[in-house]
């Protein structure tokens, strides 16, 4: 039994079965023993790795593109540079290498990591302690100041809470976790359901145990994300494993040491998450203002913004062995059947601000 099994169960007794946005906030956020709270959870001693962590050129690309975003923004005097959920800091270490062959962008940004993990904050602060900016650690995105904004989010939508809703004879019912008769957190029914007008459309005649999903948490993020841009200009990369279009389904999945998990066998223990509906996302977006620039895969996105030629670049001179591990490195990033094609990444931007790679604003 674990500090969040317990915690989850005795809650579960005294209020009664709890949602699964409940469920996951308390499983990642718990102050004693969530997820992200008391651990490092990235890499191959933890759970999973992230693509800053496969190479260095993913960091990089990036930060190619948030350069060409301030120079597509005039170059202003002062940018607010935010990362949502920076991890170990790898992708800003890289972003800033880059960042730094454009004195002026440096000289311009005041940087921002948005960070509630005190073990992150620290490590965070640590890969970052000879990069040519120092961050500020904040809570939220509405504790950064006003301002143009350049915001990179790389795996951070898929870790907010979301609800799911199944179809019962008695309607659309909010998905709960509740105890069984043995004692162990087991999924029912809920009370709630789900308003009528929040119902993606084509869904009503859903057989029985179809499940939907709604993200509330991550939709007023992008909102806010929209409004800020709308207000003061910039851009901001969304890059999350997810789909395009709304549809039912269960995404929600369970990482504990490297092998998926029962969502309900390790609370606290094991990373939490769930797809990222990129529609729903820019909808919320254009909402607070934002216009949106239609996604592309992770694959498309680095190979047009030069993941092959840096590749090549980053080899030249290296051994065999090395040259293999940056090949290799390069087929994890891009390649359809791993990371190419499940990653999707968003651009959003304030008014007339183009941002290369990408096509025309929505």
């Amino acid at each position: 039994m674990t500090v969040v099994k317990d915690k989850i169960k005795a809650r579960i007794v005294a209020e009664g079965p709890m949602s699964v946005a409940q469920y996951m906030a308390t499983c990642l956020g718990d102050p004693d023993g969530g997820y992200y709270a008391t651990r490092d959870p990235f890499g191959r001693e933890g759970d999973f790795i992230t693509a800053p962590e496969v190479s260095q050129m993913f960091g990089e690309l990036v930060g190619a593109a948030c350069a060409s975003a301030y120079r597509a923004l005039g170059e202003p005097d002062r940018i607010n540079l935010v990362e949502f959920g920076p991890g170990r800091g790898t992708l800003m270490a890289d972003l800033l290498r880059v960042a730094a062959l454009r004195p002026a962008f440096v000289k311009a940004a005041n940087l921002h990591l948005i960070e509630t993990s005190p073990h992150l904050r620290k490590m965070q602060r640590e890969t970052l302690a000879k990069a040519p900016l120092q961050p500020t650690f904040l809570g939220t995105f509405l504790d950064v100041p006003d301002g143009p904004l350049i915001g990179v989010a790389n795996e951070f939508f898929d870790a907010l809470p979301i609800h799911q809703f199944v179809k019962t004879e008695q309607g659309w019912c909010e998905r709960v976790i509740g105890i069984n008769n043995a004692g162990e957190l087991a999924f029912g029914a809920g009370t709630a359901r789900i308003p009528k007008n929040d119902l993606p459309p084509g869904l009503a005649g859903s057989p029985l145990g179809t499940i939907i999903e709604t993200q509330p948490a991550a939709n007023a993020i992008a909102e806010q994300l929209g409004a800020r841009l709308a207000q003061y200009g910039g851009a901001v990369l969304i890059i999350d494993y997810g789909y395009l279009r709304t549809a039912p389904g269960d995404t929600l999945q369970a990482l504990y040491k490297h092998v998926y998990d029962d969502v309900l066998a390790h609370p606290g223990d094991a990373d939490l998450t769930a797809h990222v509906n990129f529609e729903a996302l820019a909808t919320a977006a254009i909402k607070g203002g934002a216009k949106f620039h239609p996604p592309m895969t992770q694959g498309d996105f680095l190979l047009r913004s030069g993941l092959l030629e840096r590749a090549g670049s980053l080899g030249a001179g290296k051994t065999q062995s090395e040259q293999e591990s940056i090949r290799n490195a390069v087929e994890r990033l891009a390649a359809p059947d791993q990371m190419g094609s499940l990653f999707k990444v968003l651009a959003l931007t304030g008014e007339n601000c183009p941002f290369p790679p990408f096509d025309s604003t929505g």
